[in-house]
């Protein structure tokens, strides 16, 4: 079954509904969802993908995510991915929203952060391993080769606006 995406302008309005594998290879712009995972002590989940996958196999990231389905807001895409690959039910807030260069292909990345509070249950065929981190080891292991490049834009953002903004409160 062919996965279908809404292609979206610089502006991030919808013009008309494509396969993703066809807004890659033309790399049209169309939408991801992302989830950033806190636990209570505020620490961050990074995840090491599986080796066998088709983009960034064995690479290392901090957010959980993928493409937004037809019809999806940004928070409804990232809840849905929350679910489908940590086991985990919740309503991700929106953090920013920004067009990513994408090393594969170009999309408007929406960022969310969630509390985790319960126990996780990584799906095998999206995350190989994870750990909880510290803000300060994460921002050690992201310059780390093996980080997801798109990872690392969406985090150089993520601290950016956190500069200007200061801090989410921790849990």
């Amino acid at each position: 079954m062919t996965e279908m995406v809404e292609r979206v302008d610089e502006d991030d309005r919808v013009v008309g509904l494509v396969s993703r594998g066809e807004a890659v290879r033309r790399r049209w712009l169309h939408r991801v969802a992302t989830v950033v995972c806190r636990d209570t002590r505020g620490r961050i989940l990074v995840h090491r993908r599986p080796d066998g996958v088709a983009r960034f196999p064995g690479g290392l990231n901090w957010m959980l995510g993928g493409a937004a389905e037809p019809g999806e807001t940004y928070e409804e895409a990232a809840a849905r991915e929350l679910a489908e690959e940590l086991g985990v039910r919740a309503r991700p807030a929106l953090v920013l929203t920004f067009r990513c260069a994408g090393v594969i292909s170009p999309y408007w990345l929406g960022l969310h952060e969630v509390v985790v509070t319960g126990p996780v249950s990584p799906d095998p065929r999206e995350i190989a391993w994870y750990d909880w981190l510290t803000e300060p080891r994460l921002a050690e292991l992201v310059r780390d080769e093996r980080f997801v490049p798109d990872a690392r834009e969406a985090y150089d953002r993520w601290t950016a606006l956190r500069r200007r903004s200061g801090p989410a409160p921790a849990a």
